[in-house]
């Protein structure tokens, strides 16, 4: 997209863009400039390219965005290339009522109904299959208020929010009900409206955690952040150096957080690198396929790169050094 033309029209308050404003052979190019630009850098791709149309409409209500997206059905990507270009970073709150569509998030695959809401963090990468049509609300959230709203937001991501039944569903009509237009003149002060979305959004989720076990409120959700911490620790453990502020900027929260999640279990983030470490190490050393490796090689592979701090850990942690390992094998 020509970043010397003005995309917005329709009203100083709202900005629009448009397909029709470029010859059908440039619509999806210029729509994946207008997504990068209307919210922030991310892929689209489409099936039906060759005959290709969007609008989004975005205005500001309070500190939240407002954006209506309608068009074609389009996959939408968040990459780490995406995450790294972006100058800022937000939860999107996002709702779709006319056909089924899936959102892929932290490993998670959450298959939406029409009126179901969920909630996505532009701070990883995420997935959106919109399969049939593009027609979707879209909140923008800045991540501060979302968490002060949801102790556990990191763990709510890709997560599907019934929006035909108890809480969910009181939270996705009241959502449809915003739009880029009623933005401009809404109907309450736009704090009342903001802490009634925030509110909503604590009570549904909320709902949806207690429909998936019994655990007492917030005793869930220390787990739930306990269990990312050291599933994102156990992924990244062969990543030389790798420290506790690198796997909290990952997961979007502070590094305080994660020592505190941590030591709730009664565990420290050194020890739970070292331990994943050490399991590898230990099941590497015990399969003949991996002889052909030097011990610094497999020292190497589990992130420690000198050879006599690998011998000095195995020793301790896993009482013998890792060419008596072998040998014990």
């Amino acid at each position: 997209m020509n970043g010397n033309a003005s995309l917005a029209i329709a009203s100083p308050a709202i900005h629009t863009w448009s397909t029709d404003a470029v010859p059908p052979p440039q619509r999806l190019d210029y729509w994946i400039g207008a997504v990068c630009e209307g919210f922030l850098e991310m892929h689209v791709t489409s099936a039906r390219a060759g005959s290709f149309g969007a609008t989004l409409e975005s205005a500001p209500l309070g500190a939240i965005g407002v954006n209506r997206v309608r068009g074609s059905a389009q996959d939408v990507y968040r990459t780490q290339r995406a995450i790294a270009h972006s100058r800022s970073n937000y939860y999107y709150l996002l709702c779709k009522t006319d056909s089924p569509w899936v959102a892929v998030q932290d490993g998670r695959s959450a298959r939406m109904l029409p009126g179901d809401v969920v909630l996505v963090d532009s701070r990883r990468c995420y997935e959106l299959h919109l399969l049939q049509s593009a027609d979707t609300l879209s909140l923008e959230l800045p991540t501060a208020w979302v968490e002060s709203w949801l102790p556990d937001a990191g763990d709510q991501v890709a997560r599907r929010i019934d929006g035909q039944s108890g809480w969910g569903r009181v939270l996705s009509c009241f959502a449809q009900e915003l739009s880029p237009q009623g933005a401009l003149k809404p109907p309450l002060p736009v704090a009342l409206l903001t802490d009634q979305l925030g509110g909503l959004l604590a009570l549904a989720t909320g709902a949806a955690a207690d429909a998936g076990g019994s655990a007492a409120p917030g005793e869930g959700a220390r787990a739930a952040l306990r269990r990312r911490v050291l599933d994102a620790t156990r992924e990244r453990h062969a990543e030389p150096g790798l420290t506790a502020a690198s796997v909290a900027r990952g997961l979007g929260i502070s590094e305080r957080s994660l020592h505190r999640s941590l030591s709730d279990g009664a565990t420290t983030f050194a020890a739970a690198l070292t331990g994943f470490r050490m399991q590898v190490a230990r099941r590497m050393l015990g399969d003949p396929r991996f002889d052909r490796l030097g011990i610094a090689d497999i020292g190497f592979r589990v992130g420690l790169t000198d050879a006599s701090h690998f011998v000095r850990q195995c020793r301790r942690h896993l009482g013998l050094t890792p060419g008596a390992l072998r040998r014990q094998r």
